[in-house]
This record gives structure tokens, C-alpha cells and sequence, in this order.
């Protein structure tokens, strides 16, 4: 079985919905935004949370994927930082709980990481993100060793903003023969990076995701357009354009997979990591782009139905039985 193994942030997630933007005015969060905070501001955002009705989960983007895939019974790794507290300890045994090979790193100094994150009526989310010991995570850190026996090198975009180690991961893993697969992750996060960002691309990246506010970001193009520029730059583009769908893009062979018909989302939370996650699955299966794209779609459109990124066991039943049809249809 081909092998995906994850490098992002290793973060707790802690989500909260709120009835007004109160909140977030009171911490200066721009609404639906990442906002990375300092230690600080995570304190007193944690005293607030501490008030309310929260719901605790393992994330990171490339967390969110490799957990996804995990249940779809991929074989998984994920390498990222954690400190040696309470979340560090949370994030360690949710993975051995889905069998996702442990490459975690601990920082004995700082504290692990944690996205504080708000939901606001319809589903819009909002990130106070402190990284903590996740932003520690040295290139000299990572070795040879830990890529080894891997098809696919899956990494968010958030990462990208540490040049170094990008560079690091990418070349270990090339020179272990994987297929690296870069999600853009945050449009603020290309147009900050954006000639690192084409340098990757030209020079590295397989298989690059972009929502269409990320695919302007680079291409200063409206999805179709940017997907032409995407995808002569990787062996395979896709550009999700929300509920219009996702399009995809490798060679010459261009297509459109519909969303996931979802009337009324209660969190997009995960939406993105969780197409990533069925569109690795189909790849890793060898399935057609299209069927890759429609296994994206199902996983993303079962994620927005509920808070956060935890799925109950009965829905990824029907997760597995939706794969199935789409398998033999």
C-alpha cells in the first residue's frame, strides 16, 4: 500500500461557537481570518474559552489530512513539534489511536500548540493560532530516516513562511523517491511568499491544492485561468471554488467535480484538508481524477455538517460506503 506521511503544525484544537463577533473584536480578530497570536493573547483567549462550551481535537491542516486518511485505513505518518504538556500528550495519543506513525519532536521549553477557534453563525470560522512548540521545528531536526518506505509528502502551506525548513523536508523526500503534495493554505500566506511560493512549484511540488482565493493570490487569475497556470507548472492542479466545486487540472486533461450538495454547513472547519485527504486516497488507490475529486468532495462535504473535525463512527460508515459507490460507478 502506498504511504502518505504529513508535515505541518502540530496543534490542539480548541472550538468554541459564539452567538456575536464580541469576541472577536475584544482580541482583535478579523472575522474568518488566521490570526497567529502570542502567548500572551492565547492566555487571555484561554481564560475566555475556559467559560465556555468547547469541544477539544487534534488539528493543523496537515493534521486534519493524515487523520482523515488515517480513518480510510491509508497508511499514515506525521511529523511535526509538540511540548511536553497536557496538549503534547493529547496530540501523541490521538495518533496512536488511528495508528499514524508517531515522528513527532518535543520542545522541553515551550508549551505545544493550540488553534482557539471560533464559529460564527453559518459556519464561518475564525483561527487565534499559537503556535507554540510547532514553530520550533528545525530543519537539522528532520532526517533521512523519517521519509523512508513513504509514496507522498504531504505539506500545508503554513509552513511554508520557514523557508529552510520547507527546503529540508522537500529534499529529503525527494531524494527518498515521494511525490511531494502542497496544500496553499492561506491566500495571506501566498501573497507574503509568493516567489518562494513559484519557486516551489516550478522546481518541487507534484501535486499542488489552492481554494480560488489562494489561486488568485499567485496567479492574479479567476479559477479556470488559474488553473491553466498551476497546472503547467505541476503534474496535477486542483483549485476548489467551494460550493461551485473543484476543479482539476493534469496534462492537458482538464474537469470540474460539483460540491457535496449541503444545504446549511454548521462549520467549514477542515473542508479543504478533508477534500485533500480523499483526493490523496484516490490517488493512492490509482483511481481517475475524477473519482479522486468526488472522494474530496464526499469527505468535505461530511466534515461541514458537523463542529470541528471529529467524525462519529457512523458517519465515516457512510463515508466508506459512499467511496465504494463511487468506486464501482
Amino acid at each position: 500500500m502506498e504511504k502518505i506521511i504529513g508535515l505541518g503544525n502540530a496543534l490542539v484544537d480548541v472550538l468554541a461557537r459564539i452567538d456575536n463577533d464580541e469576541i472577536l473584536q475584544m482580541m482583535g480578530l478579523p472575522k474568518g481570518s488566521m490570526t497567529l497570536i502570542n502567548e500572551d493573547k492565547f492566555l487571555k483567549i484561554y481564560e475566555y474559552l475556559l467559560q465556555q462550551n468547547t469541544k477539544l481535537s487534534n488539528g493543523g491542516s496537515a493534521g486534519n489530512a493524515i487523520r482523515a486518511l488515517a480513518h480510510l485505513e491509508s497508511a499514515t505518518g506525521f511529523i511535526g513539534k509538540v511540548g511536553n504538556d497536557l496538549y503534547g500528550n493529547f496530540f501523541r495519543k490521538e495518533l496512536k489511536k488511528l495508528g499514524i506513525e508517531d515522528k513527532l519532536l518535543v520542545s522541553p521549553e515551550h508549551p505545544s500548540g493550540v488553534a482557539s477557534t471560533f464559529i460564527s453563525d453559518g459556519g464561518e470560522r475564525t483561527f487565534a493560532t499559537f503556535l507554540g512548540a510547532a514553530a520550533t521545528l528545525q530543519p537539522e531536526e528532520l532526517t533521512a530516516e523519517m521519509f523512508k518506505d513513504y509514496t507522498y509528502l504531504f505539506i500545508e502551506g503554513y509552513l511554508v513562511q520557514d523557508h529552510d525548513l520547507i527546503l529540508q523536508a522537500i529534499e529529503l523526500a525527494k531524494a527518498a523517491g515521494l511525490q511531494v503534495c502542497l496544500d496553499m493554505a492561506s491566500y495571506n500566506i501566498v501573497e507574503e511568499n509568493l516567489e518562494f511560493f513559484k519557486m516551489l512549484l516550478s522546481k518541487y511540488v507534484d501535486v499542488v491544492f489552492a481554494n480560488e482565493h489562494e489561486a488568485r493570490a499567485f496567479t492574479g487569475l479567476e479559477p479556470e485561468e488559474a488553473l491553466e497556470v498551476l497546472g503547467k507548472l505541476c503534474s496535477i492542479a486542483v483549485v476548489k471554488v467551494g460550493a461551485k466545486g473543484t476543479y482539476i487540472r493534469k496534462g492537458t486533461e482538464m474537469m470540474h467535480v460539483p460540491a457535496s450538495d449541503v444545504k446549511h454547513p454548521s462549520d467549514t472547519t477542515g473542508a479543504g484538508d478533508f477534500f485533500a485527504a480523499g483526493f490523496l486516497y484516490g490517488l493512492t488507490c490509482g483511481l481517475s481524477l475524477d473519482k479522486c475529486g468526488r472522494i474530496g468532495s464526499l469527505l468535505a462535504g461530511h466534515v461541514i455538517q458537523i463542529v470541528g473535525t471529529t467524525l462519529t463512527p457512523n458517519r465515516w460508515e457512510k463515508i466508506r460506503r459512499g467511496i465504494n459507490e463511487i468506486k464501482e460507478g
